[in-house]
């Protein structure tokens, strides 16, 4: 059983800084890529951002030059460091990352954490 479990949610002051982490466990073969999605209250879940196992990223728009996503393999981690973070940002976000168990690869979610930006 593979599981996601996201971390470092909260409430942060617009202009500040949260970290986000995401820990993939279970009986895992390999973890290919991994990515950071949020919905914000009536909103779509829309990425945020990307990375592949070669470390190589993608960002959307909204987020460029503020987040940096990274993984850590060994650990099966991805984080999403959210600076100079406006209320806009307030969203749930989701851990995603595609993950080969017993047989295929398949997309495996989180529950999400919150992240709240007061102004």
């Amino acid at each position: 059983q593979v599981q996601l479990v996201e971390s470092g949610g909260g409430l942060v002051q617009a202009g500040g800084s949260l970290r986000l982490s995401c820990v993939a466990s279970g009986s895992i073969r390999s973890v290919g890529a991994m990515a950071w999605y949020r919905q914000a209250p009536g909103q779509q879940r829309e990425l945020v951002a990307e990375i592949t196992s070669l470390g190589f990223t993608n960002y959307a728009d909204s987020v460029k030059g503020r987040f940096t996503i990274s993984r850590d393999n060994p650990k099966n981690t991805v984080y999403l460091q959210m600076n100079s973070v406006t209320p806009v940002d307030t969203a749930v976000y989701y851990c995603n990352a595609n993950i080969r168990a017993t047989g295929l690869s398949m997309v495996y979610w989180g529950k999400g954490t919150l992240v709240t930006v007061s102004s």
